[in-house]
């Protein structure tokens, strides 16, 4: 069968004109949607900016952190990890309100599994886009002072991200709910594909 060239290149011409890129051209408002919807976000804010404050802000983080790890597990669904949270909410309150008045404070504390607005953060070598995520929030007193955060689901706040990165076996709890791009687009991994919206037929040619 004899190919029309002319067509063809008529063809290829359209389709590059109709192609779109993934990955470094990714629509990074589309993405932190996808991203938004699959991840929880633990989220301490402290009373103040002041070091006292910020020392405190972490005290409580620890505390809740190891509290919240004897219930929560890999295996468990983001459905499943909000539930559990909010069964234990009061125990958690309670918990943070020691810590605070142990350290000679009497700060109010307040927390919610809410949706609040994130800037562009990263957790050891993961980093996420800015946007509206779902999260875990803990609130101490005035709560104007910087936050801490990390993501509680997959549960990756239980791991030491000290050394500036998410241990592999760690990151593959990530993999294990995010697709390709979205795990290459968090993790600096991003690659650029370029590939065709119309003629589709031809991805598989290139």
């Amino acid at each position: 069968m004899k190919i029309n060239l002319k067509l063809l290149g008529i063809s290829i011409a359209a389709g590059l004109l109709g192609c779109f890129v993934l990955g470094g051209g990714t629509d990074d408002e589309k993405m932190q949607h996808e991203l938004s919807e699959k991840l929880l976000r633990f989220h301490v804010i402290a009373n103040s900016d002041s070091d006292e404050d910020q020392s405190l802000k972490l005290k409580v983080k620890d505390a809740v952190v190891d509290y919240l790890k004897d219930f929560l597990n890999e295996t468990m669904t983001l459905e499943e990890t909000e539930d559990v949270i909010m069964a234990h909410d009061e125990e958690v309150i309670e918990l943070a309100e020691k810590i605070i008045v142990e350290n000679g404070y009497d700060y109010s504390v307040s927390s919610e599994l809410t949706s609040c607005y994130f800037p562009v953060k990263s957790y050891g070598d993961v980093t996420l886009p800015a946007g509206d995520y779902e999260a875990y929030r803990i609130t101490i007193g005035d709560a104007v002072g910087k936050n801490w955060w990390c993501i509680l689901y997959p549960p990756l706040c239980f791991v030491d991200v000290s050394y500036g990165y998410v241990p592999d076996e760690s990151k593959m709890l990530l993999q294990n709910i995010l697709d390709d791009e979205e795990y290459s687009y968090i993790t600096g991994g991003e690659e650029t594909v370029y590939r065709f919206k119309y003629l589709t037929f031809l991805n598989d040619l290139f």
